[in-house]
């Protein structure tokens, strides 16, 4: 807001500043030609009634029998011309041709002016004029048959001073109004800066201290109104876990009930098949009971050698049969949920298998991050679909049937998991078949 504030200022200024010019530039015109043609109309008036007679040695006004203003000399200025031409008009006086250029200030303009018969002291009178005032105006007008008359006018030369002038005003008027606008922008500023960053901050379950309400009123109400808002969050999280709870226990507890009443089953067959359906529906649970809760887990995040972490995770998968093998690798020491990550890789690893019989789990890192790579032999995912299969409840085989998987939760839980730790989940069709997960997380 202060830079647009100035931006304005300075387009005022250099708007005001080319009036103030064009306002000079025609005080200046107006300087040099109202008085000349005065004078002229008058000299002429008096010598056309017996006054006294132009001369070319004496006077304001001199006749001579040719334009004393030669050309290439000098600096012309035709719009001086052109208005004493307009003024003569307007007072009856006839002329030819008007001829303008500036008389040069030095010792050959001094000998110019003794060559056309200029005395001493109307020279040295000239001179301090033209100290006070600038340089002189030579005009030359043209008196059809009687020669030419020439008068000098001051013409006041464009500086330094009023360019100087300007600038003292812009630099006056900045501190006058940008002084207070840089104040009052800093007043609103640091407050709202200060609730960004507090909503950075915001984590649901984690304390935290309320922001001090300061700064203009509105943006005290509105830091006022964020504090209220992360406390009802606060509130309506610590009612959805104990909602949550409750789910999870009331549900559990018919599923331990049928898991023995099926003891009583004399068919083997039926009996384990019931059994998986239980078990099934526990993971089903667990899995929802997991992503609504992501976002306050309780275990606090510990240093623990990944590469291990992850080889674990591989070792439960080959001690129940299934062809999973893991690239040995250096240890890698992080900062990390254990469990949340091993359910994230576990999860990735189940999908692998599933879909593409067989997993090979690998570690790769560099200075700034951490890849874990779960390569499968699968059909891969079609590019279209990539972004759909992180979506709860979303798969892209649809028949839901307990040979090839769960209600779709997997991927979403891990990419819940994997973006809570500031990381992220991608997949990426191999060329030569088969499908690479890979979670990405920082050093």
């Amino acid at each position: 807001m202060a830079l647009l504030i100035a931006i304005a200022l300075f387009v005022a200024q250099a708007i005001n500043f080319t009036l103030i010019l064009r306002d000079r530039a025609e005080f200046r015109l107006a300087q040099a030609t109202r008085p000349v043609a005065t004078r002229i109309a008058d000299a002429l008036d008096r010598e056309a009634h017996g006054g006294r007679v132009l001369t070319a040695d004496r006077g304001r006004i001199r006749r001579l029998p040719a334009n004393p203003i030669r050309h290439g000399t000098t600096e012309r200025h035709p719009e001086v011309a052109a208005e004493l031409r307009r003024q003569l008009a307007d007072q009856g006086v006839v002329v030819g041709r008007i001829d303008t250029g500036l008389r040069p200030e030095d010792d050959d303009s001094n000998r110019s002016r003794h060559r056309n018969g200029q005395k001493a002291s109307d020279t040295t009178s000239a001179d301090h004029r033209s100290d006070r005032q600038g340089s002189m105006l030579l005009i030359a007008v043209e008196q059809p048959g009687h020669g030419w008359l020439a008068i000098t006018a001051p013409w006041p030369q464009p500086g330094w001073r009023l360019l100087i002038a300007v600038l003292t005003q812009t630099a006056i008027l900045y501190g006058v109004v940008l002084l207070p606008v840089l104040w009052i922008v800093r007043r609103m500023s640091r407050p709202l800066r200060d609730l960004r960053e507090a909503a950075e901050r915001f984590r649901p379950g984690e304390p935290g201290v309320p922001l001090s309400p300061h700064g203009p009123d509105d943006i005290a109400a509105l830091i006022v109104a964020f504090n209220a808002l992360r406390l009802r969050i606060t509130a309506m999280l610590d009612e959805k876990d104990r909602m949550l709870g409750a789910i999870g226990h009331d549900l559990r507890t018919p599923l331990a009930a049928l898991r023995v009443r099926i003891e009583s089953v004399d068919d083997d067959t039926d009996r384990a098949r019931m059994a998986e359906t239980i078990a099934e529906m526990n993971r089903t649970l667990d899995d929802i009971l997991s992503l609504a809760r992501l976002g306050r887990p309780s275990e606090p995040p510990t240093d623990v050698d990944l590469a291990a972490l992850v080889d674990a995770v591989v070792e439960d998968f080959r001690d129940i049969g299934d062809e999973v093998t893991f690239v040995e690798a250096d240890r890698l020491r992080m900062h990390l949920r254990p469990s949340l990550i091993r359910r994230a890789v576990r999860n990735l690893i189940e999908n692998a298998v599933k879909y593409g019989g067989s997993a090979e789990v690998r570690v790769e890192a560099d200075a700034r991050s951490v890849a874990i790579v779960v390569a499968d032999q699968g059909p891969g995912i079609p590019e279209d679909r990539m972004g759909d299969v992180f979506d709860a409840f979303t798969r892209l085989e649809t028949s839901r049937n307990r040979e090839t998987g769960g209600i779709g939760l997997g991927l979403a839980l891990a990419r819940a998991i994997i973006r809570e730790a500031g990381g992220e989940i991608r997949l990426v069709n191999r060329s030569g078949g088969g499908l690479d997960a890979i979670i990405e997380l920082p050093r």
